[in-house]
């Protein structure tokens, strides 16, 4: 099945739009999340996104992820014919698109891997280290940091395959026979 160019572009358009909204509710899920607890029957204690740094960078990276999706969400319908009418000039603006899709994509993704694994610390605790497991004492937190996550991840993987799509986008300009040689119609 051949994958026209507006088809490509209407699939790109999807991908970020559904990415920036899950990287929106991810931020602000885990944003406004706070839970107090009175720990030991005397010290009152409060979670929220700045007790973990990870989550307190998560919320700034994916805020900034879907920020940078809506950007390329408008820049795709406003110039959705790009990938149709390709001049030689535009292979810069190919690779523009790519570079800036790698590094966003990179930053998104570790940075909620990173505060996966903080917060996987947080269930589990370590007992080698003496830490105690701060899911028992603030579960309602500890649970809605894990949707927020869950949202977090699936944003990622549909970022990899936009990341993918522009890749797809910036090589097909170049001829396969030439190495980084443009196809002799451009």
């Amino acid at each position: 099945m051949k994958i026209t160019a507006t088809r490509r572009w209407k699939i790109e358009a999807c991908l970020r739009a559904s990415s920036a909204l899950l990287l929106f509710l991810t931020a602000l899920l885990i944003g406004i999340d706070h839970q107090k607890e009175l720990l030991f029957n005397t010290i009152s204690k409060e979670a929220d996104f700045r007790s973990l740094d990870a989550l307190y960078v998560v919320v700034w990276l994916d805020a900034s992820g879907a920020a940078y999706n809506l950007i390329q969400l408008i820049r795709s319908v406003k110039l959705p014919d790009f990938n149709k009418n390709v001049k030689s000039s535009d292979r810069y603006v190919a690779w523009g698109i790519y570079l800036l899709d790698q590094m966003v994509t990179y930053t998104v993704v570790g940075g909620n891997l990173a505060a996966l694994q903080g917060s996987l610390l947080a269930v589990t605790g370590n007992s080698s280290l003496q830490w105690m497991k701060l899911c028992n004492s603030f579960t309602r937190f500890c649970e809605q940091v894990g949707v927020s996550l869950v949202f977090g991840i699936i944003a990622c993987f549909l970022m990899i395959i936009t990341t993918s799509m522009s890749a797809f986008a910036l090589f097909r300009l170049y001829s396969p026979h030439t190495f980084l040689m443009l196809k002799p119609n451009f």
